[in-house]
């Protein structure tokens, strides 16, 4: 079990001393959905190379910037990029948006991702709404990460994604006139992206998008209290669904081409929450 308050005590001090502001709502921008920070009123940014035990992204599309902003009288703290497993960091390090959540007593999480689309319904430039999350492997270490969560926190898990929430993002996308889709997002460590036979498996449990992030974040934010959703943007058909050689620049070009709809879309939830 690892104290997470006395492991990131120089990154909580860091924003403590920096600026006093309780966020409304908290975002993780995925892959290549990182310009949502250009169109957003930021008041105060930083590098994560600057903040103290905050570790760096290596992956194309994850500038790597934690932005205090306001939009629509507001207030956000905006993860733009985020860092994943398969870069070599421990789960302790991956959860970090979702523990600043909630030191920040922040109780609204909403989580972005690319994702490779496993439903054959689904095609690139769609955008899922979570209905559950699928990370198996994903508890046990957040198990040992912070041991055995109590029975008020087994309670709150129950509770992911949040009902109350997915229901507000329903209708921002009604408002907006942007078409979700909807479905399950398959959690998997990386780093090389899944095989057919894989990807055949997961179809036949039932997931509709498979990607390399989001669940660990999304189960220790529930385990807090805090309204987790979660939003994929399917850049690509997964391996065995599509005929095409699954490739890094195709997953940042698509998720450039949906901005426009990602933007409307995710304004509109900052305003309902």
């Amino acid at each position: 079990m690892i104290d997470l308050n006395f492991k990131y005590k120089k990154t909580i001090d860091f924003f403590n001393d920096q600026i006093s502001f309780t966020p409304d709502i908290a975002i993780v921008l995925g892959s290549g959905l990182g310009n949502f920070a250009n169109t957003v009123n930021l008041i105060k940014s930083f590098s994560t190379g600057e903040i103290p035990g905050y570790p760096s992204s290596t992956v194309e599309g994850h500038s790597g910037f934690i932005h205090f902003a306001e939009y629509a009288k507001k207030k956000i703290l905006l993860f733009q990029g985020r860092i994943h497993f398969y870069e070599g960091y421990s789960i302790s390090e991956c959860i970090l948006p979702a523990f600043l959540t909630k030191i920040l007593n922040c109780n609204k999480l909403l989580l972005t991702n690319a994702a490779g689309g496993i439903n054959k319904n689904f095609q690139p430039g769609d955008l899922m709404l979570a209905t559950s999350l699928n990370g198996i492997n994903i508890k046990k270490e957040l198990t040992l990460l912070i041991g055995s969560p109590s029975f008020q926190f087994k309670q709150n898990f129950l509770n992911l994604p949040s009902e109350e929430f997915n229901t507000k993002i329903k209708k921002a996308s009604e408002a907006e006139n942007v078409k979700l889709k909807f479905g399950v997002y398959q959690y998997t460590k990386g780093p090389s992206y899944e095989t057919p036979a894989e990807v055949e498996m997961m179809r036949k449990f039932g997931s509709d998008a498979v990607g390399m992030s989001t669940v660990h974040e999304a189960v220790l934010a529930a385990i807090y209290g805090i309204d987790v959703a979660s939003i994929s943007c399917i850049t690509n058909m997964a391996a065995g669904i599509s005929e095409t050689k699954l490739n890094h620049s195709e997953v940042t070009e698509t998720a450039a081409k949906v901005n426009d709809k990602f933007t409307r879309l995710v304004k509109r939830i900052i305003e309902y929450v």
